[in-house]
């Protein structure tokens, strides 16, 4: 696998504001690092839902779900964060190199890419084309950082919605793929198909 010395992941202390963008029919995005403390209520309410079974942890105390990401809070190669819409929390964001995860066994790293995990939590007020105006704003973000070069995500083989909505934000689906504890479809979005893609009307 190779790597890459430009940094293809931003991060930042617990709590602390690390990108911010106004959003036409959204209003203000704000992403912030996770505070597993302070926003524990927040994400075990969203990570517990029957909506994000998909997600993994929906068994997970709250002091779990706290330790969890405390430790993902200590690592260099796997961050959280919480994005805001007009100050309310919407969704829940992981960002990770793959070559220092799992999904790094199962195909080939190229060095610009950055894995992510994405769980839509609220919305907030009504807007037309939501959950896309939010995708693109999010690759805006991690396309922010000058090493990141391709998005990649896994979602389950089973998850008939987030797999529609990966070709719906333009990502083209790779191969399925064994994962612990899941098959995943692999899927990517590289930054000159972000740029040159119109912008949600």
């Amino acid at each position: 696998m190779t790597t890459t010395a430009t940094p293809r992941l931003a991060t930042g202390a617990a709590g602390s504001l690390v990108h911010a963008a106004d959003v036409p029919g959204l209003g203000r995005l704000e992403v912030s690092a996770l505070d597993p403390v302070a926003e524990l209520e927040v994400i075990h309410r969203w990570v517990t839902a029957p909506s994000a079974r998909f997600w993994g942890l929906g068994d997970l105390t709250p002091e779990e779900l706290r330790d969890l990401y405390t430790y993902v809070d200590g690592l260099t190669t796997h961050h959280a964060f919480l994005i805001r819409r007009d100050a309310l929390p919407i969704v829940l964001l992981q960002t990770y190199e793959p070559e220092h995860d799992p999904v790094g066994e199962v195909y080939q790293v190229q060095s610009g890419d950055v894995g992510i995990h994405f769980l839509l939590g609220d919305r907030g007020a009504p807007a037309p084309r939501f959950t896309t105006r939010v995708a693109h704003a999010i690759a805006g973000f991690l396309f922010s950082q000058p090493g990141a070069e391709r998005i990649v995500i896994e979602p389950d083989v089973d998850n008939d919605r987030a797999l529609a909505r990966a070709g719906l934000f333009g990502f083209t689906l790779g191969p399925r793929v064994e994962l612990p504890g899941k098959s995943g479809r692999l899927a990517f979005l590289t930054r000159d198909e972000w740029e040159n893609s119109p912008q949600p009307m």
